[in-house]
């Protein structure tokens, strides 16, 4: 069958003509006064069409259009807005510089807005915030991921409170995207070769404010069924559509934006998913320039950045080797490269030969610049991967962190935006990296900011009963059951939430573990409590899906029924409401094991307070000040004695401190030392936990000197990076010469604080010469076991050369007090170097 299609638009009458700009730029999502003008349109269109704008003006009737364009009211309002909108698009941004050359920003889920579900959770709502920040900040980024025709699933329960999943299919002509068009009018589009076929892909755009957000979409006629489902389902399919859905986003983001006439000097891996982007800029170079593989691996270096998101083993990427020899045969050839020393590129251990191959290991390799989201992620990150450099301290591991954040208009309720923006002042709309006037929180009157967060939590409930209701209809529940909905929760009693992914680690039956206390909390007459509980589990993950029916089955107890709940597909909208109306956050995973989280830091701007183990985020946030901690941050050999441990902590803060202050009133009714609570975590949580301040730390560390490096290495048409690859080559085969000998110091056994000491040593260096490495001696503080804390590097300078060997020394001051230490240690040395941590290239004495 030949079927010939074609799209119809809406006709929408010239006064109103600004609303389809308006519903096309996701700017709306961080606007409340954006959202309300489709509200007003028709509110009962914008339910229906599940707050969609894109897909809502083609619901709405021409009568009522024709009604609202000669509403005088309503085109003052429009007018209003649109003028806001543009005024933000041309306004001062932080970022002032060049837009010749472009960050690309490469993620596998965006979570910018419910209309556009491209997301599951965690990773994909960072992402979203960052490029919301990136157009706030007008920083030359744009972002790079696929266009899923089903996105991530849909939950609902069965009878029993069993996980269930459905795909709905999305309509790209009813969202806020657009087809990519040429000079020619065409499409645009893009060929990736995928083990002998050819995919073709088409790009879509997203506008996200002053920036863009591409798609690449395979769902096309050009594809066999089998490519044109590489975009049907996020995180769907087995490891094969995984390995293909990560070549499109890598090796096809890289040409797409070529075709579109963009020219990514830098480019950010959000997740290792998008490392074989690194591959296609080497190829690139190697082709355009006929530069080698090392040679054009040197040019890209400074250039690439990469951010790991997890502390657990299954959530990085690895594929087999059966596999990436059937997809990466033909492109280690055309790199240059024997099959080992490419598949190398992926391991950890090198010539391990059953190692498969980590999206990681090789985004790590490829990449001058990487970072965990938390201080405590990069610990463990640095731990967890250092075999990458056998031989280098674990505090010098080239890992840094720079800790997650949220997009605080995104995120915090419009009731108490409105409040903000008035005691705040403009500055918190035109202003939003000046990150002191969340300093103003305590202008705010304590009565204003109760009674926001009250109908905040009214609105909480309300939603919540809704939901309920339809959970029970969709199931066939008899009329008794259906009234037991509208006497769900109470807006007056303190309300805990916890929603999240429901992976086993994060531990949402904690509160399980003593029913009869629990109980006895939710049951108590003058001081009650109410949990709401939301998050999905993978579709392959049993145990996850086990713990939601396990507090389902709990909820439907007659004596906690109506108390705790369950909500089925936990999304953006319902982590609004979730986020701004609960009065505490509950989050308990196993230490280490969250990287950062970023849910209580949306709830802890809105004035909810967190209740958390010390981990990810909040072991750096936390102050008593502004929430509770469980415990203190200890680490368990045993899960089920830090369950036990932790779930009775839990319960003594609940019932000694938590529930008392809340319920604390004075005469007028207000908790007085719970909402300075409320503002000390809004002031802390605003400044520290702001996307702003996460997205400057990756502009002054990273985007600003990668596209310095950029700049200055194409000037000379990137004969640096040949300069740094020939100097590396020659630093390989002599690394083996080099030695240290003849080691003498002044070091007496005992020396007083402020004494000088002089080291000096023989140093052998093969056919390098000292202006190709770096000496230096590395000392400080010995622990009980005999190594170093805290270390310092002092670099060593070349006194004399005699018979063949340099002679070196350097004086340092004895600063510490106690047992101290040195040692001496070689690394390369070239100025185009971003920092000298390479594999393999360390020397110690």
């Amino acid at each position: 069958m030949n079927i010939v299609t074609y799209t119809v638009k809406p006709r929408i009458p010239s006064p109103l003509k600004p609303l389809e700009e308006i519903a096309h730029n996701l700017w709306l999502s961080w606007n409340f006064d954006a959202v309300m003008l489709f509200i007003r349109l028709d509110y009962d269109v914008w339910l229906n069409s599940q707050q969609n704008p894109a897909r809502m003006l083609g619901m709405v009737s021409q009568d009522r259009y024709e009604k609202l364009s000669v509403d005088d009211s309503y085109i003052a309002a429009l007018n209003e807005v649109y003028q806001k909108f543009l005024r933000y698009k041309k306004g001062e941004t932080w970022y002032k510089g060049s837009r010749t050359n472009m960050i690309g920003y490469f993620s596998m889920e965006y979570g910018m807005d419910v209309s556009l579900p491209i997301y599951s959770g965690g990773l994909g709502i960072l992402s979203g915030d960052h490029m919301k920040t990136s157009s706030d900040m007008g920083l030359p980024l744009v972002g790079l991921g696929l266009l899923y025709r089903q996105g991530y699933f849909t939950q609902y329960l069965n009878a029993d409170g069993y996980q269930q999943e459905s795909y709905p299919e999305n309509d790209w002509y009813n969202m806020p995207v657009y087809q990519c068009r040429g000079k020619d009018g065409g499409p645009v589009k893009i060929t990736v070769d995928m083990a002998g076929n050819l995919v073709v892909a088409q790009v879509w755009e997203a506008k996200v404010g002053r920036s863009s957000l591409y798609l690449l979409d395979t769902n096309i006629s050009e594809n066999s069924p089998d490519n044109r489902n590489i975009t049907a389902t996020l995180y769907g399919g087995d490891k094969e559509t995984r390995i293909k859905q990560e070549i499109m986003l890598g090796i096809g983001g890289i040409r797409a934006l070529r075709a579109l006439g963009i020219n990514p000097a830098v480019t950010h891996m959000n997740e290792g998913h998008s490392a074989f982007l690194a591959l296609e800029r080497v190829r690139e170079m190697m082709k355009d320039r006929k530069f080698t593989f090392a040679e054009a691996a040197q040019a890209i270096w400074p250039t690439n950045i990469f951010t790991t998101h997890t502390p657990v083993p299954a959530g990085n990427e690895r594929f087999s080797i059966d596999l990436m020899e059937k997809y990466f045969r033909p492109i280690a050839h055309d790199l240059g490269l024997e099959w080992k020393d490419f598949l190398a590129l992926g391991r950890e251990h090198p010539d391990d030969m059953a190692e498969p191959f980590c999206m990681t290991v090789l985004a790590l390799k490829l990449s001058a610049h990487s970072n965990a989201v938390s201080k405590l992620h990069g610990e463990v990150s640095r731990d967890m991967w250092k075999s990458i450099w056998p031989g280098l301290p674990l505090c010098e591991i080239p890992i840094t962190s720079i800790t997650n954040g949220v997009h605080p208009r995104s995120w915090i309720s419009n009731n108490m935006v409105e409040l903000l923006d008035r005691y705040i002042g403009p500055r918190f709309y035109d202003e939003p990296t000046n990150l002191e006037i969340w300093d103003r929180m305590q202008r705010i009157s304590d009565e204003e900011l109760w009674r926001t967060h009250d109908r905040r939590r009214e609105r909480l409930v309300v939603y919540a009963r809704d939901r309920i209701r339809q959970q029970m209809e969709r199931r066939g529940a008899p009329d008794s059951q259906l009234m037991q909905a509208e006497d769900a929760l109470s807006p007056y009693v303190l309300t805990i939430s916890f929603a999240r992914r429901f992976a086993t680690y994060k531990r949402a039956n904690l509160l399980l573990h003593d029913p009869e206390r629990l109980l006895r909390l939710i049951s108590d007459t003058e001081r009650p409590i109410q949990l709401i509980f939301a998050g999905k589990a993978h579709p392959h993950d049993m145990p996850g899906k086990e713990l939601i029916k396990e507090l389902v089955h709990f909820s439907q107890k007659p004596e906690v029924r109506s108390r705790i709940i369950f909500l089925e597909d936990y999304d953006m909208t319902m982590a609004h409401y979730l986020t701004s109306g609960s009065d505490v956050w509950l989050n308990t995973p196993r230490r280490p094991l969250e990287a950062s989280g970023t849910s209580g830091m949306k709830a802890g701007i809105n004035g909810v307070l967190n209740c958390s183990v010390l981990d990810g985020w909040w072991a750096e946030a936390y102050d008593s000040s502004i929430g509770w901690a469980i415990g203190k941050g200890e680490i368990y050999d045993d899960p089920q004695l830090q369950d036990e441990i932790e779930s009775k902590a839990l319960y003594d803060l609940l019932e000694r401190e938590v529930i008392p202050i809340f319920y604390n009133r004075g005469r007028d009714g207000l908790p007085r030392e719970w909402i300075k609570k409320m503002k000390a975590s809004m002031s802390s949580v605003g400044s520290q936990m702001s996307s702003h301040r996460m997205v400057m730390e990756y502009a002054d560390k990273f985007y600003l000197p990668a596209l310095d490096y950029y700049k200055k290495f194409s000037k000379t048409e990137f004969v640096q990076a040949k300069e740094i690859s020939a100097y590396l080559a020659k630093a390989k085969a002599e690394w083996g010469k080099l030695a240290v000998s003849d080691v003498t110091s002044t070091a007496r056994p005992i020396m007083e604080r402020g004494d000088k000491l002089t080291v000096r040593a023989k140093l052998a260096l093969g056919n390098l010469t000292p202006e190709e490495v770096r000496v230096e001696l590395y000392h400080g503080s010995i622990s009980s076991q005999g190594e170093f804390v805290s270390p310092e590097r002092s670099e060593m300078k070349m006194k004399v050369m005699e018979g063949g060997l340099y002679q070196y020394s350097v004086e340092v001051a004895c600063k510490q007090t106690g047992r101290q230490g040195y040692t001496i240690r070689i690394l390369p040395a070239h100025e185009g170097l971003v920092h000298p941590f390479l594999p393999g290239f360390i020397k110690w004495a």
